[in-house]
This record gives structure tokens, sequence and C-alpha cells, in this order.
């Protein structure tokens, strides 16, 4: 990713307790040497807790709240996978309107594993060309995605990628996408 430059661009990471710590953790690590300003949007203060494959993993600070945080404030989103994650955030109805508020906008979308649980349930998945963990397979079809076992796939201003195997493909295509980020075109 030598070459990229984020430098000024702000992603916010929509994450809670249960999310797949490799994949927010080493996502937000290629984010920030490339230079962008990475803040961890939870809908709780403090920390949050990883999961790390098959147990309970370390905790991340939480930067702002869902409350503090708006989406207008950033340039791009970045959602983090795991089961439990995504799971709980499509539940809370700020987080999914976070979420869509970022595709209303036109604004540069990555999600990762179960990561697109949350763009089904902004109800912003149809018509688009998309990759997840094959156990979302059915239900982006059902919201009207066209489902694709590819490692990571762009579709307009959203790339998706199936699970941690994919991260260095998935970190790759989220900066050349992020560099083309409205603000951060103007800001260049």
């Amino acid at each position: 990713m030598a070459g990229e430059n984020l430098k000024g661009l702000k992603v916010a990471i929509l994450a809670t307790d249960g999310f797949e710590q490799v994949e927010l953790m080493q996502p937000r690590q290629a984010l920030d040497e490339a230079g962008a300003n990475t803040r961890v949007v939870a809908p709780k203060r403090g920390k949050i807790r990883g999961w790390k494959f098959t147990e309970w993993g370390d905790e991340v600070a939480v930067d702002l709240t869902l409350e503090d945080a708006k989406p207008e404030r950033f340039d791009a989103l970045m959602l983090p996978g795991g089961v439990i994650n995504p799971d709980k955030l499509r539940m809370i109805p700020q987080a999914v309107a976070f979420v869509k508020a970022f595709f209303e906008a036109r604004k540069p979308v990555a999600a990762i594993c179960h990561g697109p649980w949350t763009v089904i349930e902004a109800g912003v998945a149809k018509g688009r060309r998309m990759t997840s963990w094959p156990s979302l397979r059915t239900d982006l079809v059902n919201a009207g995605a066209q489902w694709v076992d590819e490692a990571v796939v762009r579709d307009g201003d959203l790339i998706t990628s199936r699970k941690p195997d994919d991260i260095p493909a998935f970190n790759r295509g989220m900066i050349a996408l992020f560099s083309q980020a409205p603000h951060h075109r103007q800001a260049a």
C-alpha cells in the first residue's frame, strides 16, 4: 500500500462488542499508515471487546459514541465483521441510520465478513454486486444483491470482502476506494 496517501481523510469504524479483532485492527492499521484519521464509533462509551476467532480478544477504545458521531463529519465508513458485532449493530436503529447516511451521501463504505448485515439492514444492498462470509449469501440475495465468491468486490462506492484471509486484498481495495472520496480529492 506504499504510495497511497489518505492524509486528512476522516474514516469512521462502526463496531461494538464482538467485532472480529483482525477485521478491525488490521484494516485500521492500514488506513492509519496511509495517513487516514480513523475513529472507532460505538453504541457505548469506554471500550469495546473484540472476538479473536474462537474466544474473546482485546479491547479497543471507543473514540465517539453513536450519539456523538455525525456522518457528515466523516469521509468514509469501515464495517468490520464478526458474527456478534454486526448482528448487534443491525438491531440498533441509530447504527443503521449511521450506515445509511454514508450511502445517501455517496461516501465510500468498506465491509468485510458479516459487516454487510448492516448494509442489508440499511436497505442499500439491492442491485449491488457484493461478497461476504458465505453464510450471508442468502441474506444478500434476499435483499436484492448479486452475491459473488471473490476476495474483494467493488460496486461503486462499496467494497466488500469475505473473511480474515481476504484482509490484504480488502485493505488494498479499501484504500484505493477511499483515496477517491470526494473530500479527499478536493484536499489533494
